[in-house]
């Protein structure tokens, strides 16, 4: 794990790889239950009839695995601020019990608060891929950024 980036220390093209997680059939299942229940997430007879041919995550789960991803990465800690959304996401293809997910974040925009010196927001493009290297999710995420003071370390 890094120390976080400040908004001045990050450039366009900047890539950031992550580590990877494995989800299991039980994760899956839990988080559909409690957040979205739908038969192709939370039942296995019902997911083997479904289009996918079997149980698979909710595109939900993959992307807070994946914000939870890049967060391991450190480079948003002590730094991120929170954020203004997302937009373009898309579900490239499913995720199965047993698949390893990975994810690298490019920055493709630095904009400078206007109002506000000690900040920017940071756009940043994120790709999900399985243990195959198939991309099974992108979006882009606008984050706000703590910009260097005096006093930051360097």
């Amino acid at each position: 794990m890094t120390g976080g980036r400040y908004f001045d220390d990050l450039t366009v093209g900047d890539s950031f790889e992550t580590d990877g997680i494995t989800l299991t059939e039980a994760a899956i299942i839990d988080f559909a239950l409690t957040h979205d229940p739908q038969p192709f997430h939370i039942d296995k007879v019902a997911a083997s009839g479904s289009m996918f041919g079997g149980l698979i995550a909710s595109g939900f789960q993959t992307i807070a695995l994946t914000f939870r991803l890049f967060r391991d990465t450190g480079v948003l800690t002590g730094t991120n601020l929170g954020g203004h959304g997302m937009d373009e996401v898309r579900w490239r293809a499913p995720v199965f019990p047993g698949d390893t997910l990975h994810a690298r974040i490019t920055v493709e925009a630095l904009t400078p608060s206007r109002s506000k010196p000690d900040r920017g927001t940071v756009r940043f493009r994120y790709r999900t891929f399985n243990q195959k290297d198939v991309e099974v999710l992108s979006l882009t995420m606008d984050h706000v950024m703590a910009r260097r003071t005096e006093g930051d370390p360097s």
